[in-house]
């Protein structure tokens, strides 16, 4: 049964330990590529790099192409609710919690790929 990851860390070490970090990455690479916000996260990052750049990435999202991160999180497929509850005092507080929602949902269509 899918359990969703509390945290960011929580859910790179869970993708770690089901040898499912490299399906993560490509379908991060694939769905930002798609909304032409190119990223490429070599297969050789480490979680905590991924971690770091994915943060940037989404801080310079909001602070230069706001318009841009509505249309990544639309086709990431982020649901809309979860962004409307976000909490975000500064833009950086506010790309990491988004940066955790894309990463979650993005290991959600991994972790259904591999079971089913």
């Amino acid at each position: 049964m899918y359990n969703p990851p509390a945290n960011t860390d929580h859910l790179l070490s869970e993708a770690e330990k089901e040898n499912l970090y490299s399906k993560l990455i490509e379908q991060l690479n694939k769905d930002f590529n798609f909304a032409n916000e190119a990223v490429d996260f070599p297969q050789s990052t480490t979680p905590y790099e991924l971690k770091v750049q994915l943060h940037e990435k989404i801080y310079r999202l909001i602070q230069y192409k706001y318009t841009e991160l509505l249309n990544l999180l639309y086709i990431i497929d982020v649901p809309e609710e979860n962004i409307k509850q976000l909490q975000g005092a500064d833009a950086a507080e506010l790309s990491e919690q988004i940066a955790f929602l894309i990463l979650r949902r993005e290991w959600m269509k991994v972790w259904f790929r591999n079971r089913y």
